[in-house]
């Protein structure tokens, strides 16, 4: 043997249809069926010209398979259609990056961009276009998977967030967004109690935060299913809009759930509020958190948002003092500096607070997952709608793994990020042969025991009586 090389040698002749070194990533197409899903995208997802040809089924499943898998691009498919073993397993040949970069450009109409643009005012230059019946039919797939997860838990409380992020893109059409690159600013809407993204809207990186966010929060309430009887939203500034504040308070609001709608919102720091926080007496804050180099105090204070109506559901303003320890700074030059919660919940105010600040934790992670795990982070081309439907499907991607993990694999596995599901499940190596005229995949009962692969597949088959009949 050469220096520096392990007592082993290396024997090229196997079949490549005999092995797969993806064991366990079917189990991602099978959720997806599961659930009902392939039934919702033959309804919702058309854009086929010919009746030749990958159905949008199978293209659909493909990228959210790329996107499980780890791929960042569309040609990152050639890899999946090389385990030859893998395309035995789910029955088909995979369609190329060709294919699959043309379907994600049927999700694009420039002539929605122009109505847009047409419709701004004419001292506006930001703009968000509408989508086309295909993208809409994308969203209506991502609806389905919601409501037929929590179908199966019958959730009935829902804590919705709603956030946005940048995506960087170096293509002529991305716009400079307030970070001071150019790209996109998606923002998207998500169930904490299940784990689950209900709604999204793609924006230019021009587009403000605080900009038509109205829409995007009632589409997130319309999503969850009936079950549903508790409702809860969490939002920074961006939502800091009095159309927005009024719907929320309002139990009799168009286009939502009736009821009560628990709520905190960051409120923006105007003269006029900051004003209020500075007059607060010593005597009436109160210690919230103690941190490492500052100290959070919290109150309440007496403010009402523009012309908010007076038989309206009156809202509280929690305002935070946070100041530096002795010697220490903010990057302004002070020691201390002010921020604001408006809400219409009772209760403790530190109790509030620290449920607000769990938001972090939430929608936030999920941006940190599907752009650093999911593929989101690069829109693949300079067609807004395909870049859309990209980002979509990278969601659709992250609720297809959270179903799987909830529904289907062992509980040490629960809480697993995409990464370790590659690592631990999707990457087993198998051996596949037929028996008896069936397809049959051996893999080690040491991967079983950590994986519960059998056990999954089962979880999963069960499902299909449940879903389909409700």
């Amino acid at each position: 043997m050469s220096h520096g090389l392990l007592p082993y040698e290396v024997d090229v002749g196997l079949r490549a249809d005999t092995l797969t070194g993806r064991a366990g990533l079917p189990l991602v197409v099978e959720t997806l069926r599961a659930l009902g899903l392939e039934r919702v995208i033959e309804g919702a997802v058309r854009v086929r010209q010919r009746a030749s040809g990958y159905t949008e089924v199978e293209k659909v499943e493909a990228l959210v398979l790329l996107l499980a898998a780890g791929g960042d691009c569309v040609d990152d498919m050639a890899v999946l259609q090389a385990d030859a073993g893998l395309g035995r397993l789910l029955g088909r040949a995979l369609p190329s990056a060709d294919t699959l970069r043309q379907f994600l450009y049927a999700f694009h109409d420039p002539t929605l961009i122009e109505a847009a643009q047409a419709q701004r005012a004419p001292t506006e230059v930001a703009y968000i276009p509408a989508e086309n019946a295909a993208l809409q039919g994308l969203g209506r797939v991502n609806v389905a998977l919601v409501q037929g997860v929590a179908a199966q838990g019958k959730g009935r409380r829902a804590t919705l967030d709603h956030d946005a992020t940048i995506q960087e893109s170096h293509k002529r059409p991305a716009q400079w967004h307030y970070k001071g690159g150019r790209g996109y600013q998606p923002a998207a809407i998500y169930w904490g109690e299940q784990d689950l993204v209900v709604a999204d809207e793609y924006r230019d990186g021009n587009v403000p935060a605080a900009m038509d966010n109205l829409r995007l929060i009632q589409r997130g309430f319309a999503s969850l299913p009936a079950t549903v009887t508790e409702y809860y939203f969490r939002a920074d500034s961006a939502c800091y809009d009095e159309r927005v504040l009024k719907w929320l308070a309002n139990p009799q609001r168009p286009g939502g759930p009736a009821g009560p709608i628990g709520f905190t919102i960051s409120a923006d720091m105007t003269e006029p509020l900051h004003t209020q926080c500075v007059a607060v007496p010593e005597a009436a804050w109160t210690l919230i958190e103690e941190r490492a180099e500052e100290t959070v105090m919290g109150a309440e204070v007496e403010f009402t948002p523009g012309d908010w109506p007076k038989q309206a559901w009156p809202l509280r303003y929690l305002a935070l003092r946070i100041r530096k320890t002795q010697g220490r700074l903010f990057a302004a030059g002070y020691d201390t500096k002010y921020l604001a919660v408006v809400t219409n919940r009772t209760g403790e105010r530190a109790e509030l607070i620290r449920w607000h600040w769990q938001k972090a934790g939430t929608i936030e992670l999920v941006h940190d997952v599907t752009k650093n795990e999911l593929g989101a982070a690069v829109p693949p081309c300079g067609r807004f709608g395909a870049n859309a439907a990209w980002y979509r499907l990278s969601l659709l991607t992250y609720n297809v793994l959270s179903a799987l993990k909830s529904l289907a694999l062992p509980a040490p596995l629960s809480a697993a990020r995409p990464k370790r599901l590659r690592f631990a499940v999707f990457t087993l190596a198998g051996r596949i042969l037929t028996h008896a005229g069936r397809l049959v995949l051996r893999i080690s009962e040491e991967a079983e025991s950590v994986v519960g692969l059998v056990a999954a597949r089962t979880r999963l088959a069960g499902l299909r009586p449940r879903i389909a009949s409700g």
